[in-house]
């Protein structure tokens, strides 16, 4: 049997990707029956799979040398991270170029998004050294509830039912859309906006204080921004939305769309490159805010049109089935295991 050990900090802060990236790939290798699965233990492993960067990590290298092979799941690039956190320019530095080489001393790398395969060889990493493998969301946790159901949500939440409802779902960083978001729903009265989501970095979260002052200077009152709301309660939130709206400048490859899709509401993006080799057609994009209230405003309005919509996003869902997704982390995994043993050959 393989031995791996999957190593992660994540779960200090919560309300981040990273963190529920994590929960759901350990919880998919675990029903691979021919691994076992170690968390956190200091133990020489076949496989030392590190989902977070951290310096003690780092320093454990030597000792995993020739015994382990050594994985690094990618979840951020320096480019990524330039626009969500404020960083002291030496700190910021010095960080990036220690990311780089904590990635660049991996036997192999995961990429959640092949977008970022040549941003990583443009650092001198080696595409044969780096494997994409896309997030998964389990369908236990996340699913579509009865139209009674998300009825009964609308009484909790104090929505209307007869109102057409947009998700937005994340960090609170200018990066993520947040201002771009108040500014739509100003314009789109008669349609409610939610955001779940906080500053989980506070003051270091970029665009901090203008976020800030921008919630709390007189929303409208179709607009709410939830706060930072427990994994195991967004199944509710999501079932409360009609569609799940993502107006982030950038991203690598989000959890709530995933998330999204298991409920099979419409999926509505920026316009990015990021999203074409992840999403095909199992979504929409607009490029700014009067093509966003045009999508929204044909969802809520063409009912044929919010069926083919919602369609894209159940098929994006079968397509990032556990099936598949754990298919691939079989493959990956064997592969390690036979890595280690021709570097151990020669």
């Amino acid at each position: 049997m393989i031995s791996i050990n999957i190593m992660s900090s994540a779960d200090k802060i919560k309300g981040q990707g990273v963190l529920s990236a994590h929960d759901e790939q350990v919880n998919l290798v675990k029903g691979i029956k021919d691994y076992y699965i170690e968390e956190n233990k200091i133990d020489i492993c076949d496989i030392t799979h590190f989902h977070t960067v951290n310096f003690e990590y780092f320093l454990w290298l030597p000792f995993l040398k020739n015994k382990s092979t050594t994985v690094g799941y990618v979840h951020f690039v320096p480019e990524t991270l330039e626009n969500s956190l404020h960083l002291f320019k030496p700190f910021k530095y010095i960080f990036y170029k220690y990311l780089i080489k904590f990635y660049s001393s991996m036997d192999k790398l995961v990429v959640v998004n092949p977008y970022f395969i040549d941003i990583l060889n443009s650092y001198g990493i080696s595409k044969d050294k780096i494997k994409y493998i896309p997030n998964y969301v389990s369908s236990t946790n996340f699913f579509r509830k009865t139209e009674k159901e998300k009825e009964e949500l609308k009484d909790i939440f104090d929505i209307p039912k007869e109102k057409f409802v947009v998700l937005s779902v994340g960090q609170l960083q200018k990066r993520k859309g947040v201002l771009e978001f108040i500014e739509l729903a100003k314009t789109m009265p008669d349609v409610e906006f939610l955001w779940a989501g906080a500053a989980v970095f506070g003051k270091m979260s970029e665009g901090y204080n203008e976020i800030k002052e921008a919630i709390s200077n007189n929303l409208p009152a179709n607009v709410h921004f939830l706060g930072l709301i427990d994994r195991n309660k967004m199944n509710d939130i999501y079932n409360l939305a009609d569609v799940m709206f993502l107006p982030s400048y950038e991203e690598l490859f989000p959890m709530c769309i995933l998330e999204a899709m298991c409920v099979n509401i419409p999926i509505l993006t920026r316009d990015l490159d990021i999203y074409n080799g992840i999403l095909f057609d199992f979504y929409v994009s607009g490029n700014n805010n009067d093509e966003f209230r045009s999508i929204i405003y044909n969802l809520r309005n063409d009912k044929n049109y919010y069926e083919e919509i919602s369609q894209k996003s159940k098929e994006g869902n079968i397509f990032y089935s556990k099936e598949n997704v754990q298919k691939m982390w079989h493959k990956f995994y064997d592969e390690c295991v036979k890595y280690r043993g021709n570097a151990n050959d020669k």
